[in-house]
């Protein structure tokens, strides 16, 4: 029964995918912002049925049938991923917001960009690529307030959504923040509506807009929106929501069907920037318990053998540096190098996934530990304050160096130079793609997918909800998984297990690929 399963829910993923309209991106065949206006010709004049029409469109767009899958409003303020949410809509539901006082007491229509951008005028106020079922009070809450990540919030949603002030570079003001979940569905609902309106966003005032038609964000939010685009792949949940509302628009959704134009549309903005000329660290999590990890970046132009490169900690901020962890092998450009405790919960991340596993001291680190990525025996990156003494500067959290980073730094600031998340978020650790330069190498799921003279490969189960299990001829093989627009979120080879432990592997389809000595084979691959 669960092969059939899992067939039924593969045949009809498939089938989602396979209604993009033969030949409907024909025209779409440029790079840069050239590329954007294609698009926009060919989803522009879409049917609008009126703001009114939301909610009927929303009874096919957005209906719970991936999480709980009962049928409900799919709100993402309140969904939660990982347990019952705290309180549902019927999709026929007459609970439209009307006054609220509370979460649950109705729902009604997000404008992800707020409709004071564009003077509630049409047909941008009735449009459901960017328009969402929410909850009236989260929404309320939201108000017109950009999206964001939080630094501190001063309010937070049953469903963890915040609102507080901003850790976005450049940007000091109050931001919401949604969960992970659903930050890509929201940065592509922002690309959507910046190539529909491409003609008169530019006159549009919003403080995420820069006033352009081109480029349309400031840069500092377009790096945030293109990091939530890479953290969050396109989901099933996406892609039914895009067939839906085509089915009543007429039109769709471009960076749905094809997650890769986002880059070749935008990446040259974030990569002029790039000045990198050496390793640095990334991620750092200092979590419960032994949930202690370390996240290596190389964002150069080329590979770097890590000989001469180490891990080294100063206890409680005084005292020698020990003598190190030191780093093996070599990392190519756009890679990630993973060091956690060894006896991390499995539930944070996989041991099997990370580089290097140990109990050594220096991933015993703790909020007062400054750690140094060293090179040579010379300091070159902190998270810390070496001599800074038993003071806490980062306990209990998650920090991820900020999309505007340009190079390791022997100085710590915090606010400046990292993102800060709650403690024991280990989702994104090893998952990221370093920023390189504006040549980098975009991998189409066509390319990934290579013809082989004997597939002798089983994958299950697929859909995954964690783990998944590998059936090779050889002995010995590697495993690498892609997400849909090329980048690696995975690696890992045969000598351990061939049982493989996928849970921090962002949810959505993948390609996986199997290479033993004579013959590679890939694989598409839903992980829940």
């Amino acid at each position: 029964m669960k092969k059939l399963y899992t067939f039924i829910l593969i045949f009809s993923i498939t089938t989602a995918i396979a209604q993009i309209p033969s030949g409907y991106y024909n025209s779409a065949t440029s790079t840069g912002y050239s590329l954007k206006t294609q698009l926009y010709n060919i989803i522009k004049n879409h049917s609008d049925k009126g703001y009114n029409g939301l909610y009927t469109t929303y009874q096919t767009s957005d209906v719970d049938n991936f999480y709980e899958k009962d049928g409900t409003v799919l709100d993402m303020y309140s969904e939660k991923p990982n347990g019952s949410d705290p309180y549902t809509y019927a999709t026929t539901s007459t609970q439209r917001c009307g006054t609220y006082s509370k979460e649950g007491d109705c729902y009604n229509r997000e404008h992800i960009v707020p409709q004071s951008t564009f003077n509630s005028s049409a047909p941008m106020v009735s449009d459901a690529h960017f328009i969402t079922p929410t909850d009236g009070k989260v929404n309320g809450q939201r108000s017109n307030y950009p999206h964001g990540t939080v630094a501190t919030s001063s309010w937070t949603s049953l469903n963890g959504s915040k609102l507080g002030t901003s850790s976005v570079s450049g940007y000091s003001g109050t931001v919401f923040e949604p969960i992970d979940e659903f930050k890509g569905d929201i940065a592509r609902m922002y690309f959507y509506f910046a190539t529909r309106y491409e003609t008169t966003v530019n006159g549009y005032s919003y403080l995420m807009f820069n006033g352009t038609n081109n480029q349309v964000f400031t840069t500092a939010f377009l790096n945030m929106l293109l990091s939530w685009n890479a953290l969050d792949p396109v989901s099933p949940r996406e892609i039914a929501r895009n067939n839906a509302i085509y089915a009543i628009q007429n039109n769709r959704n471009p960076y749905i069907d094809h997650p890769e134009y986002v880059q070749k549309i935008w990446s040259t903005v974030t990569s002029t920037a790039n000045t990198f000329t050496d390793l640095y660290i990334s991620e750092y999590i200092e979590g419960s318990s032994n949930n202690k990890a370390l996240e290596i970046a190389n964002a150069t132009a080329g590979t770097i053998n890590l000989s001469g490169y180490s891990i080294r900690k100063q206890t409680n901020g005084s005292g020698a540096w020990s003598s190190g962890i030191n780093l093996t092998g070599s990392l190519t450009k756009g890679s990630k190098y993973t060091i956690v405790n060894s006896a991390i919960s499995s539930s944070c991340y996989s041991t099997a996934a990370s580089n290097i596993s140990t109990s050594a001291n220096e991933m015993t680190f703790n909020g007062n530990d400054p750690v140094g990525l060293f090179k040579n025996g010379v300091l070159i990156d902190i998270i810390g304050l070496y001599n800074g003494g038993s003071a806490n500067f980062a306990a209990d959290v998650t920090l991820r160096r900020k999309s505007t980073a340009t190079g390791p730094k022997t100085t710590f600031n915090k606010s400046n130079d990292w993102d800060i998340y709650s403690s024991d978020i280990c989702s994104n650790l090893g998952a990221r793609i370093a920023q390189i330069t504006s040549k980098t190498a975009l991998i189409s799921e066509e390319t990934m997918i290579e013809k082989t003279t004997l597939d002798e490969t089983i994958i299950y189960p697929n859909p995954s909800l964690g783990d998944i299990v590998i059936y090779n001829s050889s002995k010995s093989f590697t495993v690498i998984i892609y997400n849909l627009v090329g980048q690696v979120v995975f690696k890992a080879d045969s000598s351990n297990s061939n049982t493989l432990s996928v849970k921090n592997i962002p949810k959505g389809m993948h390609i996986v690929k199997v290479s033993d000595d004579t013959h590679t084979s890939t694989k598409k691959i839903v992980i829940n």
